[in-house]
């Protein structure tokens, strides 16, 4: 399930109250969308590194087509105009067009495919000298030298998938930037791992599309909890043609295949494997050439592991191939393992209460790791650090009190930290190994900003009921405001495992500052199992979805209420996706708290969504009946008495448009009002669909106006 934010979510602007000589911005300029001029200036954007001294940056101007690439060299401090090479810019591309391949080199188009079927995800050999794709649900490799075109699988159809990911897969672990591609060159080019998926026994879901006199329906094998999976083989096959070898696997059992990685020294497949219970992870690492598979990674969980969907991540190769670093938060916090190649831990590398988030840079000649985590310094922010192989204390690199976006150089001598807080506009800066600021490259603070008062942001800290937590929210306060007032109160949330919102970060919007001098509170919650309190917090949603967050988020609520001059009759929840589930569940579950929502996409019932996502944290409803029925919204819709309004994409494959139907359904049968739009052919979201999207933004301020605000929508700030 994948986070989907509208123009409402909550984000972050300036903290402080300012002096009095200083500008309101009109009503009438923030409805345009848009910041006075001179408020804000575009920050720089590494394009590339071009050795260990330099590195090419792209100057945007206030109008966004104006580009400027720059050439800035750090010994001499020097920044000139840089012009790109064309032949090498072009070099060597494939592009689909009209269902055809065509090869273009130095900006030379060749049609290399000529035929009906439909070419997926052309991708280059490391060597340059093949092109693999999938048409018709078979794998193929086009041989550049010879011109010719070689058919690698030939069982496609529609049912079995070859280098081709069934839906499940592209959701849940391979992610939709992949596109469906499911095979992987090997580092030599000699070699194309694919994985074979037989998904005939997966039930088929519809979805109907009303284009056309006669509308057609759209089928998608799409197994929800308890459902069979597709069977997954994984195979090796050489781009010239020939037999596939396979991976000493059982496909008839029931398990799950993660994201490969290739080890470049041998050409060797690491291979995630995962049971259906999702809490035990071996990697296996596989022979390409017999199939043989030898564990060299195992971890196991008394709730889930979570199995990475794309390269990196849990796992990062030492170029001496004498071991490998893991990341794991089987601690309860994610931290940092030093591993020998067979899979034998040679010692932690971190040790605390705190999140590592990355690995910017291994030093292997000096035997240190630059890594980014949350938690030691603030759970709301992100700085950079480095420790030796052998663990000890991390030394901070970073400063301040800000959240920071790293870019490790690839030679391992500098890095740029783009660092903001809710309080200071994103800024840049060149930085090298040792913490020292080398050079501040850009500001996105206006030359103006300084003469417009702007709304109070700032984080704050919440105890949980159970007195464990501090949970952190994200608020913006009304201009003006008066806590012996009374105000609505809007939330903008997610939720969700280890999928908090609440960032010590700056990302003024003009229509948060609208609605700020509007006299809402607008803010944003994380609860226990957001990730700002480690795994260990994740783990109170295992087998209990939404009941931990509705209690971490009415108890917010209500601190607002108490102390903060919140309305008790004007508290609106929104959220889309998961945040459309925690919406809908806070008007029936916690309807004591939650008087109003918006909720787009929602899940409404954890037996209608899919296996992966559903089972790693409930199991299946044979195993956790009674965690799938508290969980369920429609076994709270008696206890509804605000007023939700629901939105959904007709064509949505991912949270299917049967969830809202459902929870309408119920609505009517117990006579409880509710507001309703359907957007046809959205999918999971519609920001594609721009008249729908702009639809959908008009939607919500609706909302706001009529029940929270309770006054006229400003002239203009409907599109």
């Amino acid at each position: 399930m994948r986070k989907i934010f509208g123009l409402l979510a909550v984000a972050c602007c300036m903290a402080a109250y300012l002096p009095a000589q200083q500008k309101t911005i009109p009503i009438h300029e923030l409805v345009t969308g848009k910041p006075p001029k001179g408020f804000m200036q575009p920050l720089p954007s590494v394009m590339e590194w071009l050795n260990n001294n330099e590195l090419v940056l792209a100057q945007r101007g206030e109008n966004r087509s104006d580009v400027k690439l720059l050439r800035y060299n750090i010994a001499l401090n020097t920044t000139t105009p840089f012009t790109q090479n064309k032949e090498a810019q072009l070099g060597k591309r494939v592009t689909v067009m009209n269902n055809d391949l065509f090869l273009f080199i130095n900006g030379n188009p060749t049609q290399i495919t000529h035929d009906t079927a439909q070419e997926r995800n052309p991708t280059f050999s490391p060597d340059s000298n093949f092109i693999a794709y999938t048409k018709n649900n078979n794998l193929y490799a086009y041989n550049i030298a010879n011109q010719k075109e070689v058919q690698l699988t030939f069982d496609g159809s529609a049912t079995i998938l070859n280098g081709y990911a069934s839906w499940v897969y592209l959701e849940e672990i391979y992610g939709r930037p992949t596109h469906y591609r499911a095979f992987w060159w090997s580092p030599d080019s000699k070699t194309i791992a694919y994985a074979r998926f037989d998904e005939s026994m997966v039930p088929i879901f519809p979805i109907y599309s009303s284009q056309g006199k006669h509308g057609y329906l759209e089928e998608t094998r799409y197994p929800q909890p308890g459902d069979k999976n597709p069977e997954v083989k994984i195979g090796f096959v050489h781009p010239n043609g020939g037999n596939t070898t396979w991976a000493n696997f059982n496909e008839k059992y029931d398990q799950y295949f993660g994201w490969p990685v290739w080890r470049s020294d041998n050409n060797s497949l690491w291979l995630p494997w995962m049971n259906r219970k999702q809490d035990s992870l071996i990697i296996y690492e596989v022979n390409t050439q017999t199939g043989t598979r030898k564990p060299v990674y195992t971890e196991t969980q008394k709730t889930w592991i979570d199995l990475e969907d794309r390269v990196g991540g849990r796992i990062n190769f030492l170029k001496n191939g004498k071991g490998y670093i893991a990341q794991s938060d089987k601690s309860g916090w994610n931290m940092l393992y030093l591993y020998n190649m067979d899979g034998t831990l040679q010692h932690p590398i971190t040790n605390g209460k705190y999140t590592v988030t990355g690995i910017e840079y291994i030093d292997e000649a000096n035997r240190i790791i630059y890594f980014t985590a949350r938690g030691i310094e603030n759970s709301t922010r992100i700085d950079l650090y480095k420790i030796s192989f052998d663990g000890g204390t991390p030394k901070r690199l970073t400063f301040g009190n800000y959240t920071h976006s790293i870019n490790f150089s690839p030679f391992g001598n500098y890095f740029i930290t783009t660092y903001s807080n809710t309080q200071t506009p994103a800024r840049m800066a060149l930085v090298d190994v040792n913490g020292k600021i080398v050079k501040e490259l850009g500001n996105a603070k206006g030359a103006e900003m300084d003469q417009y008062a702007i709304a109070k942001t700032e984080i704050i800290r919440i105890k949980s009921a159970d007195g464990l937590f501090e949970l952190p929210a994200l608020v913006t306060w009304p201009t003006h405001y008066d806590k012996n007032k009374k105000y609505p109160m809007l939330i903008s949330i997610y939720g969700g495992p280890n999928a908090g919102t609440v960032w010590d970060k700056w990302n003024w919007t003009a229509n948060r500052e609208l609605l700020a001098q509007e006299g809402l509170i607008q803010v944003a919650f994380d609860h226990r199992a957001s990730g700002q309190f480690g795994k260990a917090g994740v783990n109170y949603m295992y087998h209990d979805l939404g009941y931990w967050e509705m209690e971490d988020y009415s108890t917010m609520a209500k601190w607002f209420i108490n102390n903060a001059g919140a309305d008790p009759a004007r508290i609106c929840i929104t959220g889309f996706s998961y945040g459309g589930y925690m919406t809908c569940l806070a008007l029936t579950y916690k309807s004591d708290v939650f008087t109003y929502g918006m909720a787009g996409g929602s899940v409404v019932d954890w037996q209608l969504y899919d296996s992966h996502y559903t089972e790693r944290y409930m199991g299946t409803p044979a195993d956790n009946e009674e965690g799938y029925k508290k969980s369920s919204v429609l076994n709270y819709v008696n206890n509804y008495k605000g007023m939700l309004q629901i939105v959904h994409g007709t064509m949505d494959d991912n949270v299917h448009m049967q969830n809202s139907i459902q929870l309408i359904s119920a609505l009517e049968d117990a006579k409880k009002p509710f507001e309703m739009m359907l957007y046809p052919g959205g999918r999971h979201g519609w920001p594609y669909l721009p008249a729908k999207w702009d639809d959908f933004q008009n939607l919500k301020t609706k909302f706001i106006y009529k029940y929270l605000l309770r006054k006229s929508v400003p002239e203009g700030l409907i599109h």
